[in-house]
């Protein structure tokens, strides 16, 4: 299992940046994928979680409005649109394999519920 996240870059307040997470190594559509971003001395957050079909889409309170994610299960790759970026996004984004295919809103965003995770592209917001 491997996956790889990259996407991530310099940008400035109110930008946007698409992050990607190519997977491979084990049957991609039949996972939901999240993502995460951990700031420095800060712990895990969960940022936002697709379900294996792409139905059901999950994100955190501080990024609702401003990121979309979406997967192409043909190439088995999940995108995170961030759009009006801050400072506060600034952080390195990880994504990860659920447990399942469908996570449900108690459940997506505990790194727990992840068994498998990449290895992170960083995001620097600058104002």
């Amino acid at each position: 299992v491997q996956l790889q996240a990259s996407g991530g870059g310099l940008v400035q307040l109110g930008g946007s940046l698409r992050l990607s997470c190519a997977a491979s190594g084990f049957s991609f559509d039949n996972y939901a994928i999240g993502w995460f971003r951990q700031a420095p001395g800060k712990g895990r957050e969960g940022v936002s979680c697709i379900s294996s079909g792409g139905g059901r889409k999950f994100y955190s309170a501080s990024v609702k409005g401003r990121f979309t994610v979406s997967r192409e299960n043909a190439k088995d790759t999940v995108y995170l649109q961030m759009n009006s970026l801050k400072p506060e996004d600034t952080a390195t984004y990880y994504c990860a394999r659920f447990s399942g295919s469908n996570p449900i809103l108690t459940s997506w965003a505990t790194p727990s519920q992840y068994n498998s995770w990449g290895q992170g592209t960083l995001v620097t917001v600058s104002s």
